[in-house]
């Protein structure tokens, strides 16, 4: 017969509630649960934020291997061929809470290694437009990590997905930089105090994801890494738009992105 391992049945509340973190392995619902993939899945994987590229990837190969279906509508994933090679493509959404649950979701289905590629707000200004980075770290300023991990600053992305994105932009002679990034559940409270102490702390970027995917990369045991892009600037005295989302290095990013997962 095999044992079971305990785990409290109760916590003692702590004086904030996101601090309440139970490190118990299981959880009443798993991803298990939900996919339940009848299908042999790629190892390799990238989460593209952008939706332009999702639709010409769709339209030119790609093969619909499982569906989520939600509040939020039907949300297709896809595997393609590229090099040769199997790998698996979705948009992961918008959010650290869904995002999170689709990367839990990809885990369930087989994939263990994945780079993520998507915009993100500068909080330097000399940061153009397209300029890529790749960050080092993300400071948890959302609330999903703190399901996954003990309380901390930051958390860091897997050091070979780093190692793999370099070596990636190194070898197709594109300009990067690294740094820090902010990940924030408040997109309409980015305000100028906040992005002042950010950038203290070493980030030159803001965005909504990566603090959550580090985090349950970091938990489940996979790898994972990220490239974002200088998009709207938050480093002036105003906010800029920047027209960022019509810039075309959208489809070399998802290019470089899944590059560098197949490094891995």
């Amino acid at each position: 017969m095999t044992k079971r391992t305990r785990t409290p049945s109760s916590l003692k509340p702590n004086r904030i509630p996101i601090l309440d973190r139970d490190p118990a392995r299981t959880a009443v619902l798993e991803p298990r649960h939900i996919i339940r993939p009848q299908f042999d899945a790629p190892e390799h994987c990238v989460f593209c934020f952008f939706p332009d590229v999702m639709t010409e990837i769709a339209a030119h190969g790609a093969r619909e291997i499982y569906r989520r279906v939600s509040e939020l509508g039907e949300h297709p994933v896809y595997e393609i061929e590229f090099r040769g090679r199997r790998l698996m493509v979705t948009h992961p959404r918008i959010g650290a809470p869904v995002a999170a649950a689709s990367l839990e979701g990809a885990i369930s289905a087989g994939a263990r290694k994945f780079i993520a590629c998507g915009g993100a707000g500068v909080l330097d200004s000399s940061i153009a437009v397209g300029h890529l980075v790749v960050p080092t770290a993300a400071i948890r300023d959302e609330g999903t990590s703190y399901h996954y991990l003990p309380p901390s600053l930051e958390v860091k992305p897997h050091v070979r997905a780093i190692r793999a994105i370099k070596d990636t932009l190194e070898a197709a002679k594109i300009a990067y930089s690294v740094g820090k990034t902010w990940t924030t559940d408040g997109l309409y409270r980015e305000t100028r105090a906040k992005v002042n102490l950010r950038r203290r702390q070493g980030c030159i970027v803001v965005e909504m994801e990566a603090a959550a995917f580090f985090a349950v990369a970091k938990f489940r045991g996979v790898q994972f890494g990220q490239i974002l892009y200088g998009a709207d600037d938050l480093g002036g005295d105003d906010w800029d738009h920047r027209s960022w989302t019509r810039h075309q290095i959208r489809r070399l990013m998802f290019d470089l992105a899944a590059e560098a997962c197949l490094r891995l």
